[in-house]
């Protein structure tokens, strides 16, 4: 009927990310469904420089072979790194995202601090309940967890940064435990660093501050990439996004 139709072909396991060992490992899969890359039209990537690179990326090496393989950032990633690209131009959001990265870096890099956030989370979780601020049910209450910073680049920045407020007393708590035991004297200077910087009003402020923004284009975010959206919804809700950031700059 002249409609494109999607189908899954395959899930490869690649030890080597280098750009031409990505294309080899494509155009194995295509051969062995009989498919030739002469016959591909358009290929979508991350934002990654072996994917996107001008001159020795996935995506320039595929097209010089075939030149109709058009390439297509992953809007939605875009549009994330974007914000958070742009709002960095400020020094001091610039600092924040800095101690938040290094806090992730700090609880997310051991499997033992991992547990014990989770652990502090799950016991704050239960004096709620017991107090009757929070009440159970279907989807209520789930696990929270931090994503490190190397994991952003696929999730959302405006969940991290709610996560963070959620699990917040339970950080101070872990990073507070690191900086009186921690095995080493860089580890506990490290920690308490960090605890006097997020500590501060300014911290807390860009925390919420920076939630707000990226809640704003967040619903975006998840609007381009579905498969039934169409272009005038999308630009539709493009402008409305622009119109509700236009609006809080000028009222806050």
């Amino acid at each position: 009927n002249g409609e494109v139709v999607e189908r899954f072909v395959g899930l490869v396991h690649v030890s080597d990310t280098s750009a031409s060992s990505l294309k080899e490992a494509i155009y194995s899969l295509l051969s062995e469904h009989s498919l030739s890359p002469s016959k591909i039209r358009g290929q979508g990537y991350d934002g990654a420089n072996n994917m996107r690179g001008e001159i020795n990326g996935l995506k320039t090496l595929i097209m010089k072979d075939s030149p109709s393989t058009y390439y297509i950032h992953c809007f939605a990633h875009q549009l994330q790194l974007t914000f958070v690209a742009i709002a960095k131009k400020h020094l001091d959001v610039e600092d924040f995202f800095c101690h938040v990265t290094n806090v992730l870096n700090v609880i997310e890099g051991s499997f033992k601090r991992r547990d014990s956030l989770r652990l502090l989370q799950a016991e704050k979780l239960e004096q709620l309940l017991e107090s009757g601020e929070v009440h159970t049910g279907q989807g209520l209450n789930q696990e929270r967890g931090l994503q490190r910073p190397g994991d952003t680049r696929w999730g959302s920045h405006f969940k991290i940064l709610d996560n963070f407020i959620v699990l917040f007393s339970s950080i101070v708590r872990v990073l507070e435990v690191i900086k009186h035991g921690g095995s080493t004297s860089n580890d506990r200077n490290q920690a308490k660093y960090l605890l006097s910087e997020i500590k501060t009003f300014k911290f807390i402020f860009m925390l919420h501050l920076m939630l707000k923004v990226l809640s704003l284009s967040n619903e975006l975010s998840k609007t381009l990439p579905k498969r039934d959206q169409d272009i005038v919804n999308a630009v539709e809700f493009l402008n409305i996004t622009k119109k509700r950031l236009q609006d809080m700059r000028e009222s806050e």
